[in-house]
């Protein structure tokens, strides 16, 4: 399984970016699939939780620091998830990857099994 991130750039305290990642390949059939999610990293801290949504039936959960401001969401059609990101401070910058989790409900970086490359967000206050 491949993941492909994008969407990531420069935007003043206050604005908007959207995130995807568009998941491929033909190891595993999609529909096995439980979680796609949302990771980031700042510099010099560790990997943190951002989002966590479930591949087939879209429940989602959220860490604290992000709830209420960003939403996850899939397009099975498309085999891509999305990270809306709103009311962005510059705490938020950071490089955010996605990841897949054969599971579900995890929120630590060790349970996911797959990942893409990180895409750089950064907040300019």
């Amino acid at each position: 399984v491949q993941l492909q991130a994008s969407g990531g750039g420069l935007v003043q305290a206050g604005g908007s970016l959207r995130l995807s990642c568009a998941a491929s390949g033909r190891s595993f059939s999609f529909s096995s699939i439980y979680t796609l999610g949302w990771f980031r990293q700042a510099p010099g801290k560790e990997r943190e939780f951002v989002a966590g949504i479930g591949w087939i039936g879209g429940n989602s959960y959220y860490a604290d620091s992000v709830r209420g401001r960003f939403t996850i969401s899939r397009d099975n059609a498309k085999n891509t998830v999305y990270l809306q990101m709103r009311s962005l401070k510059p705490e938020d910058t950071a490089d955010y990857y996605c990841a897949l989790d054969l599971g579900y409900g995890s929120r630590s970086p060790r349970d996911f099994e797959y990942w893409g490359q990180g895409t750089q967000v950064t907040v300019s206050s």
